[in-house]
């Protein structure tokens, strides 16, 4: 196998790049933030989840510079997509889960371009490669 012109460093970042931005614009045109979307698309996946769950589940998308997850629940709480005073039992409202809906399509659509020319078979092995790239690094780090 002969080396790839650019390493795959390059390629994460330069792909999570790319990400952010067509996410923000495909977000920004619906009106939401990508932090506030991760956060509805979070709560739409289940039963009720506490602030501990919401924070592991989004903390690798979370920067020192971005929003704090108080600043993206209140707004959410402001335009009545999740209840007010909710703290441990966080779920969307019924105006919350239509939301969900309508921007999970404009999401859809960015999904999709970014996987044309894929299967869903070698999307599932990119995924697991990097997942167990992943693994290995905790691990030699777990191991310092």
């Amino acid at each position: 196998m002969s080396a790839p012109a650019r390493p795959l460093g390059y390629w994460l970042k330069h792909l999570d790049n790319l990400l952010e931005r067509h996410f923000e614009a495909t977000l920004s045109g619906l009106g939401v933030s990508r932090r506030e979307w991760q956060v509805l698309n979070t709560l739409a996946g289940g039963g009720p989840v506490g602030r501990p769950g919401l924070t592991d589940a989004l903390a690798p998308f979370w920067t020192e510079d971005g929003p704090t997850l108080d600043e993206v629940l209140a707004r959410l709480t402001e335009r009545g997509w999740i209840p007010a005073g909710a703290d441990e039992g966080l779920a969307l409202t019924d105006v919350g889960r239509a939301a969900h809906t309508q921007v999970r399509a404009g999401v859809e659509t960015t999904r999709a371009a970014l996987l044309t020319g894929l299967s869903g078979e070698q999307y599932a092995e990119t995924v697991r490669v990097l997942s167990v790239m992943a693994g290995n690094v905790e691990a030699a780090l777990a191991a310092r």
